[in-house]
């Protein structure tokens, strides 16, 4: 699907593509916007002070008082109850039933040996039972309750039938509610106990069976309850706002509740204003402006920045739902709730999957969004304190993520953010003029800190969605990547220490000459890591881990050695895989060689046999698919041979890299990437550069004379 949708962008063209994305994004955040910023267009205003008396024209019914009168009344209706008479019999039918089962697993047989054991009993009375155990009211018997009950004689069973006939009768000829059930349970349960009838050796058993007999037998009866509900919302005179009523006095606010008396009036006849509209498109103008040039500016490829700018178009549409579900919710409440929306999580987000850069610009975005769609007080426009309470908690984000050194640690963000959070709450309350009491500052403070916690949470939550969705690798999991306690770092530092310093050396390389030319850098370094891990496999078959040892090469004809030496990035790619290592870094390792050619053992080969095929002797590829590859197949080759090279100086290390650089050109090794001469070129000049620095020759200071 990915290759489908690179195919489609690169049919229509980046820039194409890039215009009806930025187009969208204005449509998306006009449509959100629109409904917030239109003022009511009368003379009557929504938490304005009236500037006259106003009576109602005419007379209306009002339904919500109607129906919360309605309601009231409603529920102070007792409900109807009514005697069942036949709970009795029934009730008393089924102890019958009980004791009818156990004689007659107690009855003789026509033939002896079909005479059943007492387990036997037991078993068939469990199985005869079966159905009044799972009843509602449940007969709970144990195996010792059946097993005292089958011990009686026929003659003592009729007896206690008899007993528990007389007591039930006598409780259920009372009223008995459902709340009185437990009560009268407990009577009987005292009653049996008491009864010198009833042998001691089954009085556990005749407890429960007494028990299980009481039921409530004077109901609800919903018929006559319904009846009596409709017959008092019936008799409930509707509420109406009366011809000449006045609604608001002059000075008087206009809140909700007046508000929507006058709407009922018909006292708001609606006058289309086109100020706010126009006003809102603007703003759409200068959000949109700016969000072009910030992902205009940004030094990736036409593919990346249209990914980017996806990215931030989803992630201000998350914003923006979130908001709105808490201003369709705000009205229910009389404290201000907005102080409940993650303030963090756009800024986290945009930082870890972009830059830092478009994350300042994402969460200046939300801030001015949220300040026209979240309440938080009367004004008509902007709520200034909303916006600058989500502009302060994500920039506290984003000036602090980079120092985060794994995704499980982005929660401590979110304890900064929350802190940040608690602090302009703070300022919020003591600079307003309002009075707050305790419970109400420990709403606003509890709010905050929600919002950082949630911040964080929700980041976390979304993080693969995104990575899944756009492909991308974030900052936070390549950060995790590079843990040197990573388990597969750790086998590469155990099992070919020279191949982990040679990692070490391509990825400083590589992340200099990507971060110069506009590519990503730490993505490079990281692939660098890993790129040689299909080393671990035959470690001392290559000559940076060969220390103290002979070359293993020298007893293997070159045949073999040419296959241990290709074999190397096949198995550290299908390594990679097994451990579900990001595709981007599988690709490294399989890339990082091209098809380039295994000159030495070729050469070797053709000593004994001039026509060996040169193309037995090249990796298998793909070639370098990125700009970061191809990079990374520059510095890996650069590295080998400047660590080789005796004295190297500037000169010596300038024609090398030129001539490696002119090799892979030359090989066709860069055919497949988008890297250009010009870029290439950067690239010569910072591994220039960076090796100068690592290799630059000692001062030697004088000799001390005495």
């Amino acid at each position: 699907m990915r290759q489908k949708a690179r195919d489609l962008f690169e049919k229509l063209g980046y820039r194409k593509i890039m215009m009806a994305g930025m187009l969208l994004t204005g449509i998306i955040l006009y449509g959100f916007l629109m409904d917030s910023v239109q003022s009511d267009t009368y003379d009557i205003q929504l938490f304005q002070l009236s500037s006259e008396t106003i009576r109602s024209e005419k007379t209306v019914e009002d339904p919500v008082k109607t129906e919360l009168e309605r309601q009231r009344l409603t529920e102070e209706v007792a409900p109807s109850y009514q005697f069942m008479s036949e709970i009795v019999d029934n009730q008393t039918a089924l102890v019958a039933s009980i004791f009818g089962y156990i004689m007659d697993v107690k009855a003789p047989p026509e033939q002896q040996e079909d005479r059943l054991t007492q387990e036997e009993m037991i078993a068939k009375l469990r199985e005869d039972l079966r159905l009044l155990e799972t009843s509602d009211n449940g007969l709970r018997l144990t195996d010792d309750m059946l097993r005292s009950l089958v011990s009686l004689s026929e003659a003592r069973l009729l007896s206690v039938q008899k007993e528990l006939n007389n007591l039930l009768q006598s409780s259920l000829n009372e009223s008995i509610r459902v709340e009185e059930v437990a009560r009268y349970r407990t009577e009987i349960e005292q009653e049996i106990r008491r009864n010198e009838t009833i042998p001691n050796d089954i009085i556990q058993a005749a407890v429960t069976i007494g028990r299980f007999g009481i039921i409530a037998n004077e109901v609800v009866n919903e018929e006559l309850t319904a009846k009596q509900v409709e017959q008092i919302r019936n008799s409930v005179e509707p509420t109406r706002i009366l011809q000449g009523q006045v609604l608001v006095q002059e000075g008087q606010v206009i809140d909700r509740e007046v508000y929507r008396q006058l709407e009922l009036a018909g006292m708001t006849e609606e006058r289309l204003n086109y100020k706010p509209l126009l006003g809102l498109f603007i703003f759409v103008i200068i959000a949109v402006g700016l969000l072009f040039i910030v992902i205009s500016r940004s030094k990736k490829d036409d593919k990346n920045k249209v990914t980017e700018m996806l990215v931030v178009m989803v992630t201000a549409s998350i914003s923006l739902i979130l908001m709105k579900l808490l201003s369709v919710i705000s009205g229910n409440f009389d404290l201000v709730i907005s102080f409940f929306f993650p303030t963090a999580l756009a800024g986290m987000l945009v930082c870890l999957l972009v830059n830092e850069r478009a994350a300042v610009y994402v969460t200046i975005f939300v801030s001015a969004a949220a300040g026209l769609m979240l309440p938080s007080g009367y004004s008509a426009t902007l709520q200034v304190d909303v916006a600058f309470y989500i502009l302060f908690g994500g920039l506290t984000a984003i000036y602090l993520i980079d120092r985060v050194g794994g995704r499980g640690r982005l929660l401590h963000i979110s304890l900064a953010v929350a802190l940040a959070n608690a602090l302009f709450v703070a300022f919020y309350l003591l600079l307003g003029q309002t009075q707050y009491n305790w419970s109400e500052v420990g709403f606003y403070f509890s709010a905050a800190i929600v919002s950082g916690l949630l911040s964080g949470a929700l980041a976390i939550g979304f993080l693969p969605f995104f990575e899944s969705a756009f492909g991308m690798l974030s900052t936070m999991r390549l950060l995790e990547l590079s843990n040197p306690n990573h388990p597969l770092l750790k086998k590469i530092l155990m099992e070919t220490p020279g191949t982990y310093h040679h990692s070490l050396m391509v990825a400083n390389l590589a992340d200099a000459s990507c971060e110069a030319i506009g590519a990503n850098g730490l993505l490079a370094r990281v692939g660098c890591y890993y790129h040689d891990i299909g080393k671990t496999k035959y470690p001392q078959f290559f000559i940076e881990n060969q220390v103290n040892i002979e070359n293993p090469h020298d007893r293997l004809p070159p045949e073999k050695s040419r296959d241990i030496i290709l074999a190397h990035g096949i198995q550290g790619a299908q390594l990679l895989k097994k451990h579900k290592m990001p595709k981007e870094i599988i690709d490294v390792a399989a890339q990082h060689h091209g098809t380039s050619l295994l000159k030495f053992f070729y050469y070797k080969a053709k000593e004994t046999n001039p026509d060996v095929d040169e193309n037995t002797y090249r990796y298998q590829g793909p070639k370098p698919q990125t700009k970061e590859i191809a990079v990374i197949s520059i510095a890996d080759s650069l590295e080998a041979a400047v660590r080789s090279m005796k004295e190297p100086t500037s000169e010596k290390i300038k024609k090398l890299v030129d001539s490696i650089v002119e090799d892979k050109l030359k090989d066709g090794q860069f055919e497949e990437c988008d890297i250009s001469l010009k870029e290439l070129k950067k690239v010569k000049e910072v591994m220039c550069d960076t090796l100068n620095g690592i290799f630059h020759s000692r001062i030697e200071y004088p000799k001390e004379t005495n």
